[in-house]
């Protein structure tokens, strides 16, 4: 039997798309708290996280939505599952966010907002909550790059 540290984790994350009638497409990204013992600290990423034992990824990721900022789109569906690492595993669902971002209330992170794909492509995006710059998280970018793309 292997041992639980050669395990990889399981998380399921969302890309979560609003459409803005002003702006465009705009896509929902939290900035994650600056705590040394999470993966990567003060990074935009997806919303998101660990898969708890035994649980289905799709449970997982509404759970987690509701949990971080109080709402779950009606659908998500899975985009892929990323096996590619031997730490991690990422279900990586889409869907629509289909309120504004006055009515999430964000409840883990430093920040949330919605950006468009330039601003993504930059691979830093600017919190207004704090007043600065910080760097989307290597997988998630390389994931919304993909997204774009399609």
């Amino acid at each position: 039997m292997e041992d639980a540290l050669t395990q990889p984790v399981e998380v399921a994350i969302a890309c979560l798309r609003y459409d803005d009638p002003q702006r465009g497409d705009l896509y929902l990204m939290q900035l994650r708290d600056d705590l040394p013992n999470i993966a990567w600290p003060a990074h935009w990423a997806f919303f998101g996280g660990h898969l708890e034992q035994g649980e289905n990824p799709s449970v997982a990721m509404r759970r987690e939505l509701l949990e971080e900022i109080g709402h779950a789109p009606k659908q998500l569906t899975l985009y892929r599952s990323d096996t590619t690492s031997r730490a991690v595993i990422r279900h990586v669902f889409q869907g629509t966010l289909g309120v504004s971002l006055d009515q999430l209330c964000l409840q883990e992170g430093e920040d949330m907002g919605l950006f468009t794909p330039q601003e993504l492509r930059s691979g830093a995006l600017f919190s207004q909550k704090l007043g600065r710059t910080r760097k989307i998280a290597q997988p998630h970018l390389e994931i919304l790059l993909e997204i774009l793309e399609t």
